[in-house]
């Protein structure tokens, strides 16, 4: 199921892993991740648009973005902002927009659909060894 269909389970839900069911996906291709620098919201935004725009860069999908997709987020919240603050609205251009910013996999359904999950991060635990060489210093006064 590519982008569009309904919206997949989580892999946690599932009884058996995807890659187990013999299904006829294509292997996925790799590339390199380069660096990254996001451009800074316009101050003359709608407040929408620039609320949408941070949001973007504190999420999880953002770990995966690179310097295009920066750059359609960039113009896709100029055209929003552009859109709220016009006196006339349109329902074609409202739902280009929301398309469009489903591209950027900005909710978790269009997440899902191309089998991206964000989990919470785990607790960071110290092991037991390390704890145990820690009493001995205490207790040697190390």
């Amino acid at each position: 199921m590519g982008v569009r269909g309904p919206v997949p389970n989580r892999e946690d839900d599932l009884a058996r892993p995807r890659s187990r069911k013999g299904s006829d996906e294509q292997e996925t291709k790799r590339g390199q991740m380069r660096p990254v620098r996001v451009p800074r919201a316009d101050p003359d935004w709608h407040p929408i648009a620039k609320q949408l725009y941070d949001s973007l860069k504190k999420s999880g999908q953002a770990d995966f973005y690179q310097q295009s997709d920066w750059a359609l987020a960039f113009a896709l919240c100029d055209d929003l902002s552009h859109y709220k603050k016009s006196g006339k609205r349109s329902a074609q251009m409202a739902q280009t927009l929301y398309s469009a910013l489903g591209n950027l996999l900005v909710t978790e359904g269009d997440r899902r659909r191309v089998r991206i999950e964000l989990q919470e991060p785990e607790e960071e635990t110290t092991s037991a060894s390390v704890l145990a060489i820690a009493d001995y210093k205490k207790e040697l006064g190390l």
